[in-house]
């Protein structure tokens, strides 16, 4: 896969992935949230998103022979950049443009 050295302008496409630490964090603390690569999820694939739990626990009913990707990666066009975009593969599948980001619960003190 390549890596790009040096990020594009803003809304520049890229047309490879970048370092963690290209841009600033959201305001969540989470880096490159958009177009370095397609993130795997733990939910089911359901044709629509309407009964999505929406507290962050996964979705566990519905095709799980089938996994959601959402985002979109580095090849995808800019504008299809979305973290509500859902795309679903077979969790076995793997693909240059798939990766995931590791989460944890916090609890509060």
């Amino acid at each position: 896969m390549a890596t790009s050295s040096m990020p594009a302008a803003k809304g520049g496409r890229r047309k490879a992935t970048v370092p963690v630490d290209s841009f600033s964090a959201n305001p969540w603390g989470l880096y490159n949230v958009h177009g370095n690569v397609w993130e795997w999820t733990e939910d089911c694939w359901n044709e629509k998103n309407a009964e999505n739990p929406g507290d962050g626990t996964a979705r566990t009913t519905g095709d799980c022979s089938l996994r959601v990707l959402r985002g979109a990666a580095f090849n995808n066009a800019p504008h299809t950049l979305r973290s509500a975009r859902r795309e679903r593969d077979p969790p076995d599948n793997r693909v240059d443009t798939f990766g995931f980001r590791v989460a944890r619960t916090l609890l509060p003190r």
